[in-house]
C-alpha cells in the first residue's frame, strides 16, 4: 500500500497535466458545436464525398451536424489519441523507471516481494487511467449540459467506456514491454500508440484489411462503428483484453525473474 501510494504521488503531476489538456481541447470543441452546427450539414456532404480520407475517419458514416457525430469525431480523436499516448507513456515507465533513476537497489531493499512491487505499479497505472477517465466524462457531461444539448447518454456512455478500454489495452502492453527494458521506453510507448492508430486508418480504407481492427484497440473505439452499432464490438474489445492480460502476464513472469542492476 506504502508502494502504491508513492507511486501515484510520483505521477499526480502527469495525470494533472495530461487530464486537464485532454479536457479543455474536449470543452473547446464542445462549445463550439452551437455556433458551427448550422453549418455543419453541408460541410458533412463535402467531406462525404472525399472518399479514402473520409472512410479513414469514418466521416461517411457520421454526421457533423449531430452532437453525437461531431463528438464521435472531433472529441473522439482527442480522446483516443491523448489518452492512447498517456496510458503508453505510464505503462512504458511504470517498471523500467527504477533501474533509469537509480532507485531499484532502494526499492528491493524494502520487504516486499517482486510480486508486490509489480501488483502496486500495475495498481497504480490502472487507476491513474480510471482517475483521468473520470474526470474527462464529469468534465464532458458537464460541457454539454452548459451548451443546453440533449446528452446523448448511450452513445456518450459507449464511447467513453470504449476509449477507457483501448487505454487499459495499450497500457497493459506498455506495462509488459516495460518489465524487458533497462532504460526508459518512452519512444516505444509513444511509437506503439501511434503504430496502432494509424492501423486503424489503413483498416478503414481498404477492405482488405479490415482483420487489422483485431489487432489494434482502436478498432473498437472507432466512432462511426458505434454509433451506427449502438454496441461495442464483442470480439475485437475480448481480443484487445486478452492481449492487455497477456502483456501484464509477462511482466510479471520477467520482473520476476530480471536481473536488476
Amino acid at each position: 500500500m506504502r508502494l502504491l501510494k508513492h507511486e501515484m504521488r510520483q505521477g499526480l503531476i502527469s495525470l494533472a497535466i495530461w487530464t486537464g489538456s485532454i479536457a479543455f481541447l474536449m470543452v473547446i470543441c464542445i462549445i463550439l458545436f452551437p455556433e458551427m452546427k448550422g453549418q455543419m450539414e453541408d460541410v458533412s456532404d463535402v467531406f462525404a464525398s472525399m472518399g479514402s480520407f473520409t472512410a479513414a475517419f469514418g466521416m461517411d458514416r457520421l454526421s457533423f451536424g449531430t452532437l453525437t457525430g461531431f463528438y464521435a469525431i472531433e472529441c473522439g480523436n482527442i480522446l483516443g489519441l491523448g489518452g492512447a499516448f498517456y496510458a503508453a507513456l505510464t505503462g512504458i515507465t511504470a517498471l523500467a523507471k527504477e533501474e533509469k533513476e537509480h532507485t531499484a537497489e532502494f526499492l528491493l531493499a524494502h520487504p516486499i516481494t517482486r510480486t508486490g512491487i509489480v501488483s502496486a505499479k500495475l495498481a497504480s497505472v490502472l487507476l491513474q487511467i480510471t482517475a483521468m477517465n473520470v474526470l474527462i466524462l464529469a468534465i464532458s457531461l458537464v460541457s454539454i449540459l452548459f451548451i443546453d444539448e440533449e446528452i446523448p447518454w448511450k452513445e456518450l456512455l459507449l464511447f467513453h467506456l470504449a476509449y477507457y478500454l483501448l487505454q487499459i489495452e495499450i497500457g497493459g502492453i506498455c506495462f509488459g514491454i516495460s518489465a524487458f527494458l533497462r532504460r526508459g521506453g518512452l519512444g516505444i510507448g509513444l511509437g506503439l500508440a501511434c503504430l496502432l492508430y494509424f492501423l486503424n486508418l489503413i483498416a478503414n480504407i481498404s477492405e482488405s484489411a479490415e482483420f487489422l481492427k483485431y489487432i489494434t484497440p482502436f478498432g473498437y473505439a472507432d466512432g462511426a462503428d458505434i454509433v451506427t452499432e449502438e454496441a461495442l464490438n464483442g470480439p475485437m474489445v475480448a481480443v484487445g483484453m486478452c492481449l492487455a492480460i497477456i502483456g501484464i502476464a509477462a511482466a510479471y513472469w520477467k520482473y520476476g525473474r530480471k536481473d536488476i542492476q
